[in-house]
């Protein structure tokens, strides 16, 4: 397949390197990721900057692109500017740390591969839940595998995947999972500082997950021990909602 390849880490990011590695003998891989880090961003796009891409060189083992940009920023210039022709597939990662329950929103790496599913792509997001000590080497295994089955999962249109692989020994995963998005949240802790001029500023020290929901969600899951395989959307209207507020027949103020 022809693959274009992504993250929000930044192009040097050694959970980019460990994917393309495993995926490069298999496929036709183009790379255009982040110049720098954008962790968390979001799905945010840049709209009064310039965009600025640089090619790659050799020492980087890479065919493509370095963007001054977001991650949904490197998909739309790949898809609109870069690339020949579309890739048959948008895959996003490797990122350092989980993206689970309401991270997904934060996400650069799921948005990446969420913007695929907004262009008519279809697109998976890989990440390894763990920040201290990555060993990429067998989310890349995994990466390899789900990719090469990507063709027959009859993924439907504006559908991407996100699967987080859990960082354990290869013998203690104890296999693969299709979840829900979990309604586990980040509770961030803020140190409270003075600059020298003694303005005070908020430096985030650190954050815990939540542990809601069951093994039928992602984030119970993948602390369980299993890969985590999730069809996420764009779409977040509230369909229940909607209906109900269908039916009140509401008027415009006189």
């Amino acid at each position: 397949m022809r693959l274009l390849l992504t993250n929000d880490d930044g192009v040097y990011a050694p959970g980019l390197s460990a994917l393309h590695a495993a995926l490069a003998p298999l496929h036709e891989v183009i790379v255009v990721a982040p110049e720098t880090e954008q962790s968390a961003v979001g799905h945010a796009i840049t709209l009064a900057d310039p965009i600025r891409v640089r090619r790659l060189g050799p020492r980087t083992g890479f065919d493509g692109w370095a963007v001054t940009g977001t991650p949904a920023d490197c998909v739309k210039l790949a898809v609109s500017e870069l690339l020949p022709q579309a890739p048959e597939l948008v895959v996003s990662g490797i990122n350092l740390g989980a993206n689970v329950g309401v991270n997904l929103l934060y996400s650069g790496t799921v948005s990446a591969a969420t913007e695929a599913a907004i262009l008519g792509l279809p697109g998976v997001a890989f990440s390894l839940g763990t920040l201290k000590d990555p060993d990429f080497t067998y989310a890349a295994r995994v990466a390899a595998h789900l990719v090469g089955l990507h063709p027959s999962l009859g993924m439907p249109s504006h559908v991407s995947l996100n699967v987080n692989v859990p960082a354990l020994p290869a013998h203690k995963i104890k296999g693969i999972r299709f979840t829900r998005q979990s309604n586990a949240r980040l509770v961030e802790r803020f140190l409270r500082r003075s600059d020298p001029r003694g303005h005070i500023y908020y430096w985030q020290a650190g954050e815990t997950m939540g542990t809601e929901g069951d093994l039928e969600t992602d984030y119970p899951a993948l602390r369980a021990g299993y890969v985590t395989v999730t069809p996420v959307r764009h779409d977040l209207t509230h369909e229940d909602m909607l209906a109900q507020l269908g039916v009140l027949g509401l008027d415009l103020p006189a």
